[in-house]
């Protein structure tokens, strides 16, 4: 067929539909693999929404007013990039690398495209995270802009999505529509409730959104519906879609064992041809108008807490601080899971509570909320007790594919939290953090090097994690030290060092209590504050080890594997003659107790550092 350049008629997005089948079948077949099935499902959805409805300068994906379009069913991608091909931005050519080596079209949707915003393929993303763009559109950016997301029925089954639109309801974001694709099969056989649109119209409607259901096929119910979802003024849309897995090639409509299979060569010919031949239809679309966000990022000083060495302060009062603080420049907002005021993300709701935004007790739309607002520019703090980040992270593990921006405080971590007992006491923490992609993961000791770290988190890209702890500390620190990210300290050091200990957060205290012990007895003793963990000061500790010839006692109020003493080794485990070291963490599960109680019987406590490093020196 001839290109056709036009933003209205059903009868071109009848055309369009087709083309996007035919184009999802033809790409996912030369790949050898994809989901054609599910793409086609959604085909019309698409075509009408793309004509009609998306406001969108496709040579301009940056523009500030652009509608966001966010495939929750990530795996629909065949579907994204045909959609793609047909206005414009990608050619024909490059359609047909989908899946192969090298090629931008990967698999599941990246950011290496710069049309799409947030790699969505694990399900019951990309519907959370469309809220939190959504939530910035409406209380930060305040512009016109629409958020839509399409999402699968199988996913419908995951508890985040109904977080997404318990927020989305709770803010009333009438400028969110999500787009449910109830094509009736999953994976293995059918979805949980088929084609029960009423049950998923109820829970729609039960989390505060207004629930459209329509055949997904029917160009005029499809086309009323996202218009009505346009002009909602007081709730978010959640369009309910009925449509046929496979739809438009009878051999393999509404069939199972067909879900991410592509067709074969023979098949596909027989479905290219049933569904019209391949087209090169061209959608212009609608253009958006200029505007920009009513917030802006402007070079602001920013004045650091300030605290006396020697008094007691917990290092999560020092980032509530910094945090509020830091509330100077206009794009930093923050978020917390209700317990803001345990890690004294309150201070910055108080002194700006246009930019805090409260998640409750939901994790993962807290992490999705953070990831959408970086989608925004924002730069996003979000904070809960450390144990409880676990929850969310397939979210923080799609986050670095999604190259977010975002920061994570995690308070009342390890043994030393005390009574709350081990449901309470993040143990994995560090090595959950320290194995995304690109993540920075800090653990400062005091409230100087925490306020220095929050501040450098700020301007840190990509994801960042700080862990704080609950109990007050003596400050070691002078005001206006410096902390770079990939430093240590050197707390403690002479020439004659015969001995290292190695320690960050609490168990920095319990070492340098350890080496007085040590030098009253005339050992020479070394500290290190490990305040970064990752990327780890190497060279620090490569130092040490030859000053001492390789005595290194490395102290962690965390399970051993994958904290702090991992990161020792592994920087280390290089060298030529690796050093000896002793690893004192927390072996066995934990109970309610004092903190001194609980860091004794985990042997991390002075005492049982004093004996180790002995041991090490030969005593």
């Amino acid at each position: 067929m001839s290109e056709i350049r036009t933003t209205q008629g059903f009868d071109f997005i009848r055309e369009l539909g087709q083309q996007l089948r035919v184009d999802s079948i033809r790409s996912s077949t030369a790949a050898g693999s994809g989901h054609p099935t599910s793409s086609m499902s959604a085909a019309d959805l698409m075509a009408d929404l793309i004509t009609r409805h998306l406001v969108y300068d496709w040579n301009d994906p940056s523009a500030p007013t652009n509608d966001h379009l966010i495939f929750s069913k990530g795996h629909a991608s065949p579907l994204v990039y045909s959609i793609f091909k047909a206005v414009g931005v990608i050619s024909d050519d490059e359609l047909l690398t989908f899946r192969k080596f090298g090629s931008r079209l990967q698999g599941h949707p990246t950011p290496v495209l710069p049309w799409v915003d947030v790699a969505t393929g694990s399900l019951g993303q990309g519907l959370p995270i469309a809220v939190g763009v959504a939530l910035a559109g409406r209380k930060l950016d305040r512009l016109p802009y629409h958020v839509w997301t399409l999402t699968g029925d199988s996913e419908l089954a995951e508890g985040s999505i109904w977080e997404g639109l318990d927020k989305a309801g709770f803010y009333g974001l009438s400028n969110f529509t999500a787009i449910f694709d109830i094509n009736r099969l999953g994976q293995r056989g059918p979805t949980e409730y088929e084609w029960q649109t009423d049950v998923y119209r109820d829970r729609v409607q039960a989390f505060g959104c207004r629930a459209i259901v329509i055949d997904g096929h029917d160009l005029e119910q499809i086309d009323e519906a996202l218009q009505q979802a346009r002009d909602a003024t007081a709730k978010p849309t959640v369009v309910i879609a009925r449509t046929i897995k496979g739809k438009g090639f009878s051999e393999i409509e509404n069939k199972d064992s067909w879900h991410g299979k592509a067709l074969p060569a023979d098949m596909a010919e027989r479905a290219i041809q049933e569904l019209g031949g391949i087209r090169q239809m061209r959608v212009d679309g609608l253009k958006p108008e200029p505007g920009e966000p009513a917030i802006k990022d402007a070079p602001v000083d920013v004045t650091l807490p300030t605290y006396k060495k020697g008094e007691k302060v917990a290092t999560r009062k020092a980032y509530g601080d910094t945090l509020k603080a830091l509330g100077a420049r206009p794009t930093v907002v923050a978020l917390d899971g209700e317990v803001s005021n345990s890690t004294f993300a309150d201070e910055f709701a108080k002194a700006y509570p246009d930019r805090y935004f409260e998640m409750f007790i939901a994790e993962q739309q807290m992490v999705a909320t953070a990831v959408g607002m970086s989608v925004r520019h924002y730069v996003p703090f979000a904070s809960t007790f450390a144990a409880f980040f676990t929850r969310a992270y397939d979210f923080i593990r799609m986050a670095a594919i999604s190259q977010a921006n975002i920061r994570f405080s995690g308070s009342h971590a390890g043994v030393e939290i005390g009574e709350d007992g081990p449901s309470q006491m993040a143990l994995e923490d560090l090595a959950m953090m320290r194995a995304v992609h690109g993540s920075t993961v800090l653990y400062p000791s005091d409230a100087t090097s925490t306020a220095q770290l929050v501040k450098a988190m700020a301007d840190q890209h990509g994801i960042s994690y700080i862990r704080t702890t609950r109990g007050a500390y003596p400050v070691l620190y002078d005001d206006g030290t410096k902390f770079p990210i990939g430093g240590s300290k050197l707390v403690r050091s002479d020439p004659g060092d015969r001995v290292v200990l190695i320690g960050a957060g609490v168990t920095l205290h319990n070492c340098l209590a350890a080496a007085d012990q040590l030098e009253a007895e005339g050992i020479k003793t070394r500290v290190i504050d490990l305040y970064s963990v990752k990327p780890v000061d190497k060279v620090t500790l490569q130092e040490a080890a030859a000053l001492t010839r390789g005595r290194l006692v490395v102290v962690e109020d965390h399970y051993p594997e994958g904290g702090l003493g991992a990161a020792v080794m592994e920087a280390l485990a290089a060298d030529m003659d690796p050093p000896r070291i002793v690893h004192l963490a927390v072996r066995g599960l934990p109970g309610s107790g004092k903190p001194a109680e609980l860091m004794d019987k985990a042997e991390i406590s002075a005492r049982h550092i004093v004996a180790a490093a002995k041991r090490l020196y030969g005593l």
